[in-house]
């Protein structure tokens, strides 16, 4: 989702390698989180040589999760995506077919080129502390994190809500004329 600049994105890891997605637009501080259950059978076969994936979440949930969650916004919002380089986005070419936005990769131990998102995590675990199982938790309690997080005001937006400030860009948009005349 990209309003006037890139989504970033990442996963917060927990206990067992259990994780949330996070979706943040640069500009409002807007914020999407992502479910992503745990494999099913994840741990339960002895680890083996290119076997199923150690995080417990495949690139391919992933991909699909951030599919998703994209077709659920307006068509202007679908610009581009920035993320760290771990391997849950190891399917970034198909994402970029099926939800037709670009994916960018931020430089390897470079977490000030997502500074927004990084900062979003730490808000994060005020409701997720490390350590805790975040595959308990299901959709409905992380959709509720993520309005409660939408609905906190923020100096950086003038004291406004992240979901008032995409409103109010998304209502502007709407009032643009198209054409003027002299």
């Amino acid at each position: 989702m990209t309003v006037q600049s890139p989504d970033i994105g990442k996963a917060i890891l927990g206990l067992g390698s259990s994780a949330i997605g996070t979706l943040v637009e640069r500009t409002t501080r807007f914020t999407m989180l992502l479910h992503l259950p745990r494999l099913d059978g994840h741990g339960e076969a002895p680890r083996s040589r290119n076997g199923p994936a150690l995080a417990g979440h495949g690139a391919e949930a992933v991909r699909d999760a951030i599919t998703r969650t994209i077709a659920t916004l307006p068509t202007e919002l679908r610009r581009s995506l920035t993320w760290d380089q771990g391997a849950e986005m190891a399917q970034h070419a198909a994402l970029k077919i099926d939800s037709g936005i670009q994916v960018y990769f931020c430089d390897p131990q470079s977490p000030w080129q997502r500074g927004t998102n990084e900062n979003t995590n730490g808000l994060l675990r005020q409701y997720f502390p490390k350590g805790t199982d975040l595959s308990a938790h299901s959709a409905a309690t992380i959709a509720a994190v993520a309005a409660t997080l939408n609905a906190r005001p923020r100096k950086a937006l003038g004291w406004k809500t992240p979901a008032e400030a995409l409103d109010q860009w998304l209502m502007k948009r709407k009032t643009d004329p198209v054409a003027t005349t002299v």
